[in-house]
């Protein structure tokens, strides 16, 4: 279906236009320094010639035709780019990103799911331009024969921009060039402060490490013997939904109606019904106490407890999930004939035969979820699955422990680290800006390619999550990061791409802020600083 240019893209257009404007300089550059490497690549595969386009000076873009100029220009560095960097999935970024890439190909704008426009239709909507900066370091985005930034001038730059009283009495802070994982700029770096939800990389991490990127996670029935005991056992899956339409998460519409037709097809039309969710152990409720940030913590939960619409974000939470589920279960049931007792708790044994399965989408897709919107039952889900792939119990004390065993394992420097959950709400974490910019190099190693979700999933400035709505005066598409906000804390960690191609991890931990918003805005202008820095 080929889509027109509707209301839609006539209301965006003065963002993208100011999208275009804000990294049209950056564009130039780019391609200034990738020309002889696209020329080589051309010669190699045997094509003619590329002809990059020649750049006019920056000025303001009136139309969408103009954008789509400015698109062609950035075409020509993306196919080299793809080029180099061969296939995006076995690198773990998302197929997303690479269709994305696809869609530019095409004269006038993506066309969505159709063999091509019909004689006569009207053309695509324009395509926007390239304004996300890759996530490879220099070898795979823009190589260009400048070096790494200076530390010293790294440090001018950051030092008087992290001394600002709104960022409290001296913020932890580390940059790293990810290409060669050396130290550009430290101070406090080895500082244990509160993460936040910075907590949620170190969390994403060890999961990824203790579980791999396509591990799913199982909901199902069993049917004990003799008894016609159904018993909906949880398989910690914090994506399960019971949506009417599950957007590709794991559905217990789709569950019961698989059931329903099991149980059919042996002549069974009522049911005891009880529900299992003894995965995990200790107490189901965060130190927090009841909080519309977290639900209470159960192997057995759709939509996270959710009493609304939601699917991020604080809401309102039912106080027991696995009951609210089990009785939204029987409705399903009921209304595919099959009748039920009301659900209570049990345990399923080992004799039970399971009737019907749904399973999560990969962990990976959990955790790009989990960091592009801070989900705080996702972190906790993930850290009681990391316990229990590392042998710990499935608790709130067993997922921090088992946290610290997996970075461990990989040799990252956990002095001062201190874990208490998966989601940085307890105000007793503890970590290093030395430690977040570690696992972030260590996501980006390509030696290490199942741990590449932790960085697609970062928040996008400008574009995705957390920072949807920051960083649009100029940074938007060159920081992702994830954010993290507690009473009097503030933190940002990430990855920046800076004016010379370069991949850099970043890390600034603030405590004792006293303003949240001014606070924010400080370590928004940082990142951006670091964004802009050439830094020679």
């Amino acid at each position: 279906m080929v889509v027109p240019e509707l209301r839609p893209w006539q209301a965006a257009k003065p963002q993208v236009v100011r999208v275009v404007n804000a990294v049209r300089p950056r564009l130039a550059g780019a391609v200034t320094a990738a020309r002889p490497r696209i020329a080589r690549l051309a010669k190699a595969v045997r094509v003619g010639p590329v002809h990059l386009p020649r750049l006019p000076r920056p000025r303001t873009v009136r139309t969408w035709q103009y954008t789509a100029g400015a698109t062609t220009a950035g075409l020509a560095l993306a196919v080299g780019v793809v080029t180099v960097a061969g296939p995006w999935d076995a690198n773990g970024q998302r197929t997303a990103e690479r269709d994305r890439v696809a869609a530019l190909e095409r004269s006038g704008g993506a066309d969505h799911g159709g063999s091509g426009a019909a004689a006569g239709a009207p053309l695509p909507a324009p395509s926007a331009g390239p304004v996300l900066a890759g996530l490879g370091g220099a070898t795979t985005v823009v190589d260009t024969k400048k070096g790494a930034p200076a530390g010293k001038a790294v440090s001018d730059l950051l030092g008087p921009l992290l001394g600002t009283p709104e960022l409290g009495g001296g913020p932890g802070a580390a940059v790293v060039d990810v290409t060669t994982g050396e130290r550009l700029y430290g101070s406090g770096a080895d500082k244990a402060l509160a993460p936040a939800s910075t907590t949620k990389i170190a969390t994403a991490v060890a999961a990824l490490s203790a579980l791999g990127p396509d591990h799913r996670l199982t909901t199902r029935t069993a049917l004990e013997p003799d008894t016609r005991e159904l018993v909906l056992v949880g398989g910690g899956d914090p994506t399960l939904t019971a949506h009417t339409r599950p957007g590709g998460w794991a559905g217990l519409r789709e569950l019961a109606a698989d059931t329903a037709k099991a149980l059919g097809e042996r002549g069974i039309r009522r049911i005891t019904l009880s529900y299992d969710t003894t995965l995990y152990t200790g107490p189901a409720l965060h130190s927090i106490g009841v909080n519309e940030n977290l639900a209470p913590v159960s192997a057995l939960a759709a939509d996270e407890g959710r009493t609304g619409t939601s699917s991020s974000g604080p809401a309102v939470r039912v106080a027991d999930p696995a009951a609210h589920t089990a009785a939204l279960f029987a409705g399903f049931l009921k209304d595919a004939g099959i009748s039920t007792t009301p659900p209570g708790p049990s345990k399923a044994s080992t004799r039970a035969e399971t009737l019907a399965t749904v399973t999560s989408p990969p962990l990976a897709a959990l955790v790009e979820r989990m960091l592009t919107n801070s989900d705080n039952d996702i972190a906790e889900a993930l850290a009681r699955h990391t316990a229990l792939a590392s042998g710990e119990s499935a608790s709130f004390a067993g997922g921090a422990r088992a946290i610290a065993t997996q970075l461990r394992k990989l040799g990252l420097p956990l002095a001062g680290a201190v874990f208490h959950d998966g989601s940085g709400l307890d105000r007793e974490d503890r970590l290093t800006a030395g430690l977040l910019t570690g696992l972030l190099a260590k996501a980006a190693d390509p030696g290490r390619p199942g741990l590449r979700p932790v960085l697609t999933g970062l928040p996008v400035a400008g574009f995705t999550g957390t920072l949807r709505s920051r960083y649009t005066d100029g940074a938007a598409g060159f920081v992702r990061a994830k954010t993290g906000t507690l009473t009097g804390v503030n933190t940002l960690a990430g990855t920046v791409v800076d004016s010379d191609g370069h991949l850099l991890a970043f890390a600034f931990l603030a405590s004792g802020t006293t303003d949240a918003a001014q606070a924010q805005s400080a370590l928004d202008r940082t990142a951006t600083a670091l964004a802009g820095c050439g830094c020679r």
